[in-house]
């Protein structure tokens, strides 16, 4: 017989509360999990990879409606395939286009944490207002220039 964990164990083995897994249950999102005669969930190593997906699912920016919509997708079998694919493949390209519009952010944050050094190390702002990017380390300069574009 398979080895099977209690809810405790489980939230220490994945390191979330309880309570998230529970509600995920109570949610629809973990099929299959087998209850004991007095209804204490039992989880099999097949479930905490499942609890793996539905946290991935959900860290990519998918509801617990659209995560629940998956878990139906997913028990319809093979037929559901491009349905599933389609979906993946669409959180995807938002994660892409998130983490592309996060390091727009981080350029703009490096190249201040840059401009803030100088100015400090000067004791005035008018230094760096001053330059030109050919006074800038070329990837400070470089920087600038890809958020100047981004600011048009």
């Amino acid at each position: 017989m398979e080895r099977t964990y209690t809810i405790g164990e489980v939230a220490s083995e994945m390191g979330i509360p309880a309570s998230t897994i529970r509600y995920y249950d109570s949610n629809g999102l973990l099929p299959g999990v087998l209850r004991t005669e007095g209804g204490m969930r039992l989880f099999t190593r097949a479930d905490l990879e499942w609890l793996r997906l539905v946290g991935y699912l959900k860290m990519s920016g998918m509801t617990i409606r659209e995560i629940r919509d998956f878990v139906e997708l997913y028990q319809g079998g093979d037929a559901t395939i491009e349905q599933r694919r389609a979906l993946v493949y669409g959180r995807r390209s938002e994660i892409e286009r998130q983490m592309a519009e996060l390091q727009q952010t981080l350029d703009f944050i490096t190249y201040k944490c840059w401009y803030y050094d100088t100015a400090s190390a000067a004791g005035t702002c008018a230094v760096v207002e001053s330059m030109t990017e050919e006074d800038m380390p070329p990837h400070i300069a470089e920087i600038k220039r890809r958020c100047d574009d981004q600011a048009r």
